[in-house]
């Protein structure tokens, strides 16, 4: 994957090297993650912020191959 260097706000950059190193994250991987969020958030409006942190985590584990099926009563 290519990469690209962008100037950031230095308030921001600290920002995301706190909540990197609580989440163990690297600082870019942190500033990608909140981007995706919200990309979706603008994309999706109506949706809530549980609801995309959900369907993150619920991508991840099929990435993962960690989903079950579900079976309806």
């Amino acid at each position: 994957m290519a990469t690209t260097s962008i100037r950031i706000d230095q308030a921001l950059f600290e920002k995301a090297t706190i909540i990197a190193k609580a989440l163990n994250r690297t600082v870019p991987k942190q500033i990608e993650h909140w981007a995706k969020i919200g990309e979706m958030m603008e994309n999706n409006p109506d949706l809530s912020y549980a609801f995309v942190k959900q369907a993150i985590i619920a991508k991840a584990e099929k990435e993962a191959g960690k989903l079950e099926d579900y079976t309806f009563d």
